[in-house]
This record gives C-alpha cells, sequence and structure tokens, in this order.
C-alpha cells in the first residue's frame, strides 16, 4: 500500500471525525449549553431582540453585538433556583410570537411598569433587564474600550493647582 495514500486517508477521517459534533447538533436548540433551561433557537432569537431593545446599538456596541442574551442564560441557568427560572420561561412565553413593534410596545410596557401587566412579564423583565445591563458594564468591551481605569494611587501630578483657603 502506498504511504502516501494511507496517511492522506488518515487525515481525511481525521478531519471527518472534527467536525462530526457540529453536524449533529440538534436544529433549534440554544447555542450555548444549558444544565437546567430547555430554550429553543427562537427563544433565543427573541431574547437577542429583548437584549437589544435594553442596550440598543448607537456608536458603541448593542446588547446582540455582544452576546448578552446568552449571558442572561447562562446566569439564569448556573445563578437561579428553579421558581426563577420558571417565571422567567413564563414571561418569555408571553413574549413569543410577538414582532417589531409589537414586541417593542410590550418590552417598553415592562419597562415603564404599566398597570396591568401579568406578573409573570414584570419578574421576566426585572431579571432580563438587570442581567443585561451587569453582563454590558462587566463586559470586555466596555472595561476595555469604554472605561479607563488607572492603577490605584492614579497618576502624579506635581503641577497640580492646590487653592488655598
Amino acid at each position: 500500500m502506498n504511504r502516501r495514500l494511507a496517511i492522506k486517508q488518515v487525515l481525511i477521517f481525521a478531519g471527518g471525525m472534527a467536525l462530526l459534533p457540529s453536524c449533529l447538533r440538534e436544529e433549534g436548540k440554544v447555542s450555548i449549553q444549558l444544565q437546567h433551561l430547555d430554550i429553543s433557537a427562537t427563544q433565543e432569537k427573541l431574547l437577542a431582540e429583548i437584549a437589544e431593545l435594553i442596550i440598543p446599538k448607537t456608536d458603541t456596541s448593542g446588547a446582540k453585538d455582544l452576546n448578552l442574551h446568552l449571558f442572561v442564560l447562562k446566569m439564569l441557568d448556573d445563578c437561579y433556583d428553579t421558581k426563577d427560572q420558571e417565571q422567567f420561561m413564563k414571561g418569555l412565553k408571553s413574549f413569543e410570537g410577538l414582532e417589531g413593534n409589537a414586541l417593542k410596545e410590550q418590552v417598553m410596557a415592562a419597562n415603564n411598569e404599566k398597570p396591568g401587566l401579568s406578573k409573570e412579564i414584570g419578574d421576566f423583565y426585572s431579571i432580563m433587564k438587570s442581567r443585561t445591563i451587569g453582563g454590558y458594564l462587566n463586559s470586555k468591551y466596555v472595561m476595555s474600550k469604554l472605561l479607563i481605569w488607572e492603577l490605584v494611587p492614579g497618576r502624579y501630578n506635581g503641577y497640580f493647582p492646590v487653592k488655598t483657603t
């Protein structure tokens, strides 16, 4: 047998085995691994839209660019108890089927705490908003590009004007 042919076939087989898990991924599942939550791809897309309504893209990156909806899902999966997770999922289900202006109006109503909204929507929105903002403020983008940190005690300025009393 030709050694070059054997090596070529082994490399092709190894490459195929490396790509196989990505081909077998279930369609319609969330793009990160969660242990306690069962989220579909459409629900993940909806969460991305809601996060983008909370922190929209302007001259800085928005929530969708920073994948903050995935941060919210991971925090909810790891740090919240089952009762809060169930309330979050019930609230998320009340947003399903809404698109565009209807979704925006519902999110703004939850943000303004308008009377008449269900408790599930309020619980969902409070978790979603707090985790989205927390994820944004602790993201690598904000910490490296928007906030400029100096080590303690800071820069020495020998020519700083001092007011006399």
